[in-house]
């Protein structure tokens, strides 16, 4: 049952759209925002990519504005879903690590043996934050959500928070079937045996797009796909296609395939075949929405998004991609976690440049507001990119992000802040910084601290006023921490973990096929 404040949205919204349909509605853009999930910032050809094959992607890409200097609000899903429907830092909206809806990530459940508990966070994005359907909604925008949502259960649905339509959005953020029906999703329809579901959520948006051909308001289309995220599972025949593929490009040969970074032990080299069949997956079905929009006659009136939630998953869950150049991947605190793709297609302004201006997921909300001809809310932590895509400068910002958390993929209690081609990393285990020049390390391997002393300081000093300012909530000591414990299992990971990756690729690209499920998979051991 919705709140009463959004009953008074919904009647306001109501009265708003009546004054902009007899106003403005014929200006307005249909927009598509097309979200993936795990996707990396160099998983894509036109990012570098010579593995994985996207040739649709890289056509989008070639219409857009990329931002090359693109981030997630967030290293996990759920913080950087809830920054781009509201325009607000996770932590403003208290959900500051992905959700799980027993709670299991939550300090009062914490099982691991860590030196610090989590903080809490809400499991649900609360229905009193205005989103961007809700928005658009207001501006006379129907509204259609297909995929992931992974933002709450019953009553905090798709449905619940401005989306007119919802196929497949619930609280989970892995796809409960698997990446073939029967689906078991209690939102979408299981179809044939065997179809697959990035192919089936990109026909229900095509489909959707198609339908509005012709109406007299504009619509709003959000596509998050369930890929590339664990389980990392594609079809047979893509599966051979990438194996043979890898060994042609010499790639099975190679012995350093995964390397110990601190924590966890990372991909470094891009050759995982079923990963490979999920990215073609996932391409075709962007490709099925573009050809909608073009088929339909609607190619000059919409606006195209293409992002990420958060990086690749280069360790953890499938150690799926490798995120190279950049350091680590989902889940971690370094550029591999945080940078993703980040597109917008706006008709008549891009045709593939490039800009240097800084970009976040909360970002999407104020610029998309304005491109429907609306006034942009105050509050919101994101600011327009209008002008950046109008071709004119914008002022520098720095771009803070706040991981109270432990990440399933070796991440660490942290938090950061980017001004400029500086970044530094605060631990909040041991007080520590990290700082790196992002121009001339990228890949963040020299620490820089000591050569920098005022600089750091002066960016500490931003940093936790930042904290201060958003009432970030903070991890504790957990009285049940056993160091010894803690480093016998770091040793044990030091002298098995990479074996042990590599005998599990092995074991993966010679894979038996799974009888009657039509598809191939990469279980855990």
């Amino acid at each position: 049952m919705k709140c009463r404040w959004k009953s008074i949205f919904s009647l306001l919204s109501g009265m708003i759209c009546v004054f902009v349909s007899s106003t403005a509605a014929a200006a307005q853009p249909n927009i598509v925002f097309i979200l993936v999930d795990d996707l990396g910032r160099h998983d894509l050809g036109c990012e570098g990519s010579t593995f994985y094959e996207t040739p649709n992607i890289d056509r989008l890409a070639s219409r857009s504005m990329r931002f090359v200097k693109g981030y997630s609000a967030c290293q996990v899903c759920s913080p950087s879903r809830a920054a781009i429907q509201t325009g607000k830092s996770p932590v403003r909206v208290e959900i500051t690590d992905y959700i799980s809806p027993p709670g299991a990530n939550q300090p009062e459940q914490w099982k691991r043996n860590t030196q610090l508990l989590p903080a809490g966070f809400r499991r649900e994005l609360a229905l009193e934050e205005t989103t961007i359907a809700e928005a658009l909604k207001a501006l006379n925008y129907t509204t259609f959500f297909a995929g992931k949502w992974h933002l709450g259960g019953t009553g905090f649905l798709p449905t619940d928070q401005g989306y007119d339509i919802n196929r497949g959005g619930h609280e989970a953020g892995t796809p409960p079937g698997g990446f073939f029906s029967p689906y078991r999703n209690p939102v979408l329809e299981d179809g044939p045996d065997g179809e697959s579901l990035p192919l089936r959520l990109g026909r229900e948006t095509a489909e959707f797009i198609r339908s509005r051909q012709g109406k007299s308001n504009p619509y709003f289309a959000m596509l998050c796909f369930y890929s590339v995220h664990a389980p990392i599972q594609t079809t047979e025949a893509l599966w051979k296609k990438y194996r043979d593929k890898a060994e042609r490009m010499g790639l099975i040969q190679d012995s350093t395939r995964f390397v110990l970074d601190r924590t966890q032990e990372v991909r470094q080299v891009q050759d995982n075949p079923l990963y490979a069949g999920m990215m073609e997956a996932m391409d075709l079905a962007v490709g099925n929405v573009l050809t909608a929009v073009e088929e339909s006659g609607q190619n000059e009136d919409t606006i195209i998004i293409f992002t990420s939630d958060n990086g690749g998953v280069s360790s953890g869950d499938g150690y799926a991609t490798a995120c190279l150049p950049l350091r680590g991947g989902k889940g971690r605190q370094w550029e591999g976690g945080i940078r993703a793709p980040f597109y917008i297609a706006l008709p008549g302004k891009t045709s593939g440049q490039s800009t240097e201006a800084f970009a976040t997921g909360m970002d999407f909300f104020p610029t998309l507001v304005e491109l429907a001809g609306g006034q942009v809310p105050a509050g919101l932590d994101g600011i327009s990119l209008v002008p950046v895509l109008n071709g004119q400068n914008m002022p520098s910002r720095p771009l803070f992000w706040h991981y109270p958390h432990y990440g399933n993929q070796g991440g660490e209690p942290s938090a950061i802040v980017r001004d400029g081609e500086w970044k530094l990393i605060h631990y909040f285990e041991d007080g520590r910084d990290e700082l790196y020049n992002l121009v001339t390390d990228l890949g963040e391997q020299n620490n820089i601290i000591d050569q920098e002393p005022f600089r750091a300081r002066s960016m500490s000093r931003q940093l936790q006023q930042w904290l201060v300012d958003v009432n970030a909530k903070m991890p504790t000591k957990n009285e049940g921490y056993d160091a010894a414990e803690h480093e016998a299992g770091l040793q044990r990971l030091r002298t098995s973990g990479l074996p042990r990756r590599e005998k599990e690729h092995a074991a993966m690209l010679q894979r038996d096929f799974v009888p009657g499920g039509g598809w191939w998979e990469n279980k855990k051991r």
